[in-house]
């Protein structure tokens, strides 16, 4: 229920607070007072589009604030917390706040949260239903959603959802993979080309590497002899080469063995540095002997490497290694090809069974839906036919169609207001008040059947008068035993029925005009509804009638 609304410096309206009550609320006011204004502040509660210009004063900012008990809304109190929103077991409060820049903020609970949180929020506390909606009730997915609600397909549609999720799945996939293949087998040919070049390379992981270091050893024959000669005769070539002074300085020790420290073990320790030395000598001699100065290896070496380079190019890869990586791929890609029928066989069964689920519940919801139809069709003439459509006839049909996000049904409100008329489309044949009277008593039947947020009817008695209105205000007094119904109306015998009454109104300060809401009392709804009934001049008879309307 909507306990209180608040809105500041919005349009004309520079602060309003208002209460509202349970039961049947009822707003009135002359034409231009401000009521379409306060609807356009409480549609940003619902996120709708934020507009700067309906900040009056650019210092500050724009609030539109409202206030809702929740005690025992489970639904959106599951919501809430799976969305990892704040929440409190008895009031939700729902704000925005417009910068005069144009920027907006949404509020939950006083925690910032993205306008689609709000939006969620909102419209499990509140519908504003205006003559605008009322072109919803032509259009194919306004009547699948009235059928569905009637019939408690809700759990029956979230199973559904996902059964069609996984459809829709398992045919991109299946789709994906015989595009893959029909690519695949268009260039198999090439694929096969391609892979043969690189085998043919018979590449080893790290080749290319030690071929260059190779080419550059090669390259640099006569540099590296050179410098392997002065490291060996360094070592061990002329008399007082490395191994040598290391025998002299051996011989030395010997004379002086009975001064050095026995730990010290200097003569050990020379012998063992003579062979390292040696060791070191053997390993730089092999190095030369095994450097061959044939032009004919660096020349291979060359042309090997040029065959690599060339193919990387080709491939614009950057090494061999990544040869060897594409050449693994390419193969993958021509086993995949071969066993592409058993892999796309299999993919069409996963297809097959998950549309045969979806297809399942699609027919359990169908078979609801074709059962509320009759249902609904006998009730909206019943509650719709008092309301001056005494030849109403109305057939909800529920035809077959193609599987979609919805099932596998097209549905169809069909209706003849005249006896000699033929069943017709609703939207290609109501008029806009007859179609007010049907949203009505759709609303009507819903909320009998189905726990509705509160409901602002915004002048949906629009086009009716008299009895009919008597009989409209009724209706939406009846709606409102379950859920907290307003309604902005200006028939008298609309207001009458109300339980609480407030009245819009223009005030001028001496700088601008402001849009005002007050709760009438007793006496002063009496004065209202009486200018209601006699427009500028209220003398005793309208004050009787109001009276009057108000008693019944």
């Amino acid at each position: 229920m909507l306990e209180s609304l608040h809105i500041s410096n919005y349009a004309l309206i520079d602060r309003l607070d208002i209460e509202f009550h349970p039961g049947f609320n009822v707003i009135t006011g002359e034409t231009g007072a401000g009521k379409s204004i306060m609807l356009g502040a409480l549609s940003l509660i619902l996120g709708g589009r934020a507009d700067s210009r309906v900040v009056t004063d650019p210092s500050a900012k724009s609030v539109i604030e409202a206030v809702f008990s929740v005690d025992g809304d489970t639904s959106l109190r599951d919501y809430c917390v799976e969305a990892d929103l704040e929440w409190d077991d008895e009031r939700c409060i729902l704000r925005r706040e417009v910068a005069p820049a144009g920027r907006s903020r949404a509020f939950v609970n006083d925690s910032p949260v993205p306008l689609g949180k709000l939006q969620a929020v909102a419209m499990r506390l509140i519908d504003i239903h205006s003559q605008h909606q009322n072109q919803l009730l032509a259009t194919p997915e306004f009547q699948l959603r009235v059928i569905d609600t009637l019939a408690g397909n809700g759990a029956r549609l979230a199973e559904y959802s996902r059964r069609f999720g996984r459809l829709r799945e398992a045919i991109r996939t299946l789709k994906a993979m015989r595009a893959r293949v029909e690519k695949s087998r268009e260039d198999e040919e090439y694929t096969r080309f391609q892979l043969e070049q690189i085998e043919e390379l018979s590449l080893t992981p790290g080749e290319q590497a030690e071929l260059e270091r190779e080419r550059d050893t090669l390259g640099n024959l006569a540099t590296i002899k050179m410098a392997l000669g002065h490291a060996v005769g360094a070592l061990s070539g002329d008399d007082d080469n490395a191994l040598a002074l290391i025998d002299t300085a051996a011989d030395a020790c010997e004379d002086l063995e009975s001064v050095l420290p026995a730990d010290a073990d200097i003569p050990s320790r020379l012998e063992s540095a003579r062979i390292e030395l040696a060791d070191i000598v053997s390993t730089l001699e092999g190095i030369d002997e095994s450097l061959s100065a044939d032009p004919s290896t660096l020349m291979a070496v060359e042309e090997r490497l040029n065959t690599i380079y060339s193919l990387c190019h080709k491939h614009h890869v950057d090494d061999a290694d990544a040869l060897i990586g594409l050449r693994d791929s390419l193969r993958e890609k021509l086993r995949a090809l071969d066993t592409s029928d058993e892999s796309i066989a299999a993919l069409e069964r996963d297809a097959r069974r998950a549309k045969a689920l979806a297809a399942e519940t699609a027919r359990e919801i169908s078979e609801a839906r074709k059962k509320e139809a009759v249902k609904l069709a006998e009730r909206l003439r019943e509650v719709a036919m008092p309301l001056g459509m005494r030849n109403l006839r109305v057939e909800v049909q529920v035809l077959p169609a193609d599987m979609s996000s919805t099932g596998i049904d097209a549905v169809q409100f069909m209706v003849a207001f005249n006896k000699n008329q033929p069943l017709m489309p609703v939207g290609a044949t109501a008029s806009g008040g007859e179609i007010s009277r049907l949203m009505l008593s759709i609303k009507t039947i819903i909320a009998s059947s189905v726990r509705l947020p509160s409901i602002i009817f915004d002048e949906i008695d629009t086009g009716v008068s008299g009895d009919v209105a008597a009989r409209m205000g009724d209706m939406m007094r009846s709606i409102s035993r379950s859920i907290q119904v307003t309604t902005i109306t200006h028939l008298p015998q609309v207001a009458a029925k109300g339980d609480s009454h407030f009245r819009v109104y223009k005030e001028d300060d001496e700088h601008s005009t402001h849009t005002r809401i007050a709760p009438l009392t007793a006496e002063e709804r009496v004065a209202a509804i009486a200018a209601m009934l006699g427009g500028s001049r209220v003398d005793e008879a309208a004050l009787a009638a109001a009276r009057s309307l108000l008693d019944s």
